[in-house]
């Protein structure tokens, strides 16, 4: 998938001359957390998010003593070392630069300009969608060697039963001569499923159910 499936588009933004008071009533009015930066041509140079602004803004009880501080440039909060990406970029490539970098949202921009905005929320709603977590169904854990064909061996078990598979997840078993295979699958009675892949050699981790268990 990539990122320009994911991104959220047109971006709100601020340009350095705008005020922090004029940020705060952005954020807000728009709900948003975090606001790109940019010059007149639509070119990235800053970011400011929610806590930049917080960390900023005096107590409830000096605000009167500080309103001069709400009339200066965001400039002078923003950060500059802003890290960007491009539409065409993978959405698992963004989220290692999240994870990496700590960081909670990625301007998206094309030919330098600003053309969109992927946050934390996005990749996590998108991660929700991949794994097929918000339809109905099961999920199906199973151990197998690490060997080539074990996918289409044992989704072709489950496509027996006539059952759909929603996603297919693969990662490595602690013991590296093996590895788990998660199917997300759109019935929620998987025991003749699971009965058929045991039958057939598999380890079922989950479901680990009475009378069904591995």
């Amino acid at each position: 998938m990539l990122v320009e499936q994911i991104m959220k588009t047109p971006v709100i933004t601020l340009q350095p001359t705008n005020t922090i008071a004029e940020a705060i009533q952005l954020v807000r009015q728009r709900r948003i957390r975090h606001i790109p930066i940019v010059d007149g041509e639509n070119c990235v140079v800053g970011i400011v998010t929610d806590r930049d602004i917080r960390d900023v803004s005096p107590s409830i009880f000096q605000i009167y003593e500080h309103l001069a501080d709400f009339q200066k440039p965001i400039s002078t909060i923003m950060k500059t070392d802003v890290i960007v990406g491009h539409p065409l970029d993978f959405v698992e490539e963004v989220a290692t630069l999240f994870y990496e970098h700590k960081i909670s949202c990625l301007p998206i921009v094309k030919d330098r300009k600003l053309v969109g905005i992927v946050t934390e929320t996005d990749l996590l709603y998108t991660l929700i969608q991949l794994t097929g977590a918000h339809q109905p169904g099961t999920q199906i854990e199973i151990k197998v060697p690490n060997e080539s064909g074990m996918l289409s061996k044992a989704a072709a078990i489950i496509a027996k039963r006539n059952t759909n598979i929603s996603s297919v997840l693969l990662y490595p078993d602690k013991d590296e001569n093996y590895q788990i295979l998660v199917f997300r699958v759109q019935t929620m009675n998987p025991i003749g499923i699971i009965n058929d892949l045991k039958n057939a050699g598999y380890i079922v981790l989950w479901p680990n159910l009475p009378g069904v268990s591995s």
